[in-house]
This record gives structure tokens, sequence and C-alpha cells, in this order.
């Protein structure tokens, strides 16, 4: 599964419902409404990279409102969640 997080400039007025339509999405996981430079952040997952042109240019930014998009690939996840859980196999709380 390739994840990608793509930071997303919106019109102001219409975050809220710029994001429930980035997360009604297929492949958007989570949508983040976030402060700084970009208004939203989303967490695409697609089982291909030929996919992410399909989501993210294709869907994405197609969206009234979306203004400009900035992706970053992952490379590897790292989740302390994932961790505690491969580290507590077998044993009970």
């Amino acid at each position: 599964m390739i994840t990608a997080i793509v930071l997303i400039k919106t019109s102001v007025d219409r975050i809220p419902e710029i994001a429930e339509s980035i997360a009604a999405l297929d492949n958007v996981s989570e949508v983040f409404s976030v402060t700084g430079t970009y208004d939203l952040i989303a967490m695409v997952r697609v089982p291909r990279h030929d996919d992410l042109a399909e989501v993210i240019p294709g869907r994405i930014s197609k969206i009234p409102g979306v203004e400009g998009t900035d992706t970053h690939v992952a490379f590897r996840t790292y989740s302390q969640h994932d961790l505690e859980a491969a580290f507590a196999i077998g044993l009970e709380s």
C-alpha cells in the first residue's frame, strides 16, 4: 500500500465542505483541518503509484474551492501504535 500525505490550500470560507468532499473520496482515509500554510491535510492510500494521479490531480484538485496541493509520498510508516501491538502479541494485559 502506498501512502501519500497531501497538503491542501483551499478557499478559507469553505474549509468544512471541502474537507467533507475530500473525505468522501475513495482512497482517502483521513482529512485534517490544520493551522499554518495549508488548510487541510489528506491521507491517501492506494495500491499502485499510478493510482495517485487518479486520486490527487484527478479528484482532489478538481473539487471546487481546492486552490492547490503539495504531495509527499511516504517511504515507510512508523507508528507507536503498530510497535506496541507487535510487542504485545501473545501477552495478556
